[in-house]
């Protein structure tokens, strides 16, 4: 396979996995063209921060880019930046986008990412109202983020939350509005919602669950939010956090498998030659898990970027991880590890009426998942645990894991 100096790779997107992507090519001895074209004025930079130490104000703006100018000079890596494409012509091998611009490439890696979903409302448009994805969402909003004012989050998961405890620590009244019975409903089990809705009620938000909005009301300014039921709440600031979809248009469009996600394999290749998709925007294989996932996550944009790199550099090393998440939350950390599609037992270890504990979930006798609050051993140890059920059969014996007696580093021995 040609990957010397004549061929031309081109990354459409401009976040994680098309940074690791560039990175990976290069320290696996690529030195053909790398040009990299993302639709923010922004260097490539960290998300998870944002809706936490960036929204806080402690950490600068330069903190958050993941590599300085200096290092794409450096490397021989060409950013289009604040530049939007319009069309993937697959057969003349070409990005187009406004006023002429246009690349052509060897191979293409998608790498779009995802967007904020839309809540489609009358009033969406008023003065005070955000969504929360970018670096330009944070900015628009930072300033306006006052000791007393009122913030309402549309939407109790993960990144509502998260901001909801930076407010909090800011000063403002936050009230946490969501359609579902609990908190995290699409994402964690009910006694971690449960946990977290005590931990927010403690630090004062207010939350509200089984909610239906009907729209934002104010002139310029949004002033209050009205319910289908014909009542109201008042707020000063809004953001909406009710999930994201991945950005797969330019891909669907140009006749790429498209199915809640860019369809790939194992190594990132979609179902036109010589295109790849890495990141929140592609469904792929998982075969420890033997099903397919769209994950949204920085472990998953690192290692699938990794993959797709070195199928193109010839040495093809496919991406197969357990998956894995965190979040922080006031002075808790929360590690996730395993997506269960089945789970027939749950062991705790610990009490989770306070904030360090462990909920272990098991399919059959096999430990598929384990969350854990402010227990980094048992998160690293179960980890190890779920790969070893996946991939070997490992079978583990509950009582274990619940004695705290027992440190998780000998669950592995």
């Amino acid at each position: 396979m040609q990957v010397g100096t004549q061929m031309k790779i081109v990354i459409l997107g401009a976040g994680q996995a098309a940074l690791q992507t560039a990175m990976s090519l290069r320290q696996g001895g690529f030195d053909g063209t790398i040009d990299m074209v993302g639709n923010e004025p922004f260097l490539p930079y960290q998300r998870p921060p944002l809706s936490k130490a960036y929204l806080s104000g402690k950490l600068e703006r330069e903190r958050l880019f993941l590599k300085p100018q200096s290092f794409y000079d450096d490397h021989n890596i060409t950013l289009h930046l604040d530049q939007h494409i319009d069309t993937i012509d697959v057969q003349g091998s070409t990005l187009s986008g406004p006023n002429s611009f246009q690349l052509a490439y060897d191979k293409l890696v998608i790498a779009t990412g995802s967007r904020p979903r839309q809540l489609a409302l009358e009033g969406r448009d008023l003065d005070g109202v955000f969504d929360l994805r970018g670096m330009a969402d944070i900015d628009a909003m930072s300033s306006a983020f006052e000791p007393g004012k009122k913030l309402t989050i549309i939407g109790g998961g993960y990144i509502g939350l998260e901001a909801a405890s930076v407010a909090r620590a800011m000063g403002l009244e936050v009230v946490v509005l969501e359609a579902a019975p609990r908190l995290l409903a699409r994402v964690a089990e009910p006694e971690i919602s449960d946990f977290y809705a005590r931990l927010h009620k403690s630090h004062g938000v207010e939350l509200r669950t089984d909610c239906q909005i009907s729209g934002f009301q104010g002139c310029q300014n949004v002033t209050a939010i009205g319910f289908q039921d014909g009542s109201h709440l008042d707020t000063d600031l809004v953001i909406i956090g009710i999930g994201i979809l991945p950005n797969v248009e330019l891909a669907s469009a140009a006749g790429i498998e498209v199915e809640n996600g860019i369809v790939v394999d194992e190594l990132g290749r979609t179902n036109v030659p010589g295109i790849y998709a890495t990141g929140d925007c592609s469904l792929h294989p998982n075969t420890l898990l033997g099903r397919r996932l769209r994950l949204e996550s920085v472990p998953h944009a690192i290692d699938q970027s990794k993959a797709v790199a070195s199928d193109i550099l010839g040495s093809a090393q496919p991406y197969q991880e357990i998956p894995w998440f965190w979040s922080d939350q006031y002075d808790v950390k929360l590690q996730i590890s395993g997506v269960p599609d089945k789970i027939d037992h749950k062991v705790l270890r610990g009490d989770d009426t306070g904030a360090s504990f462990a909920w272990f979930y098991f399919t059959g006798k096999k430990l598929t998942g384990v969350t854990t609050v402010n227990r980094p051993g048992e998160f690293m140890a179960g980890k190890q645990l779920i790969l070893k059920a996946y991939r070997d059969g490992h079978e583990m014996d509950p009582a274990a894991l619940a004695d705290e007696s027992v440190k998780p580093k000998s669950w592995l021995a």
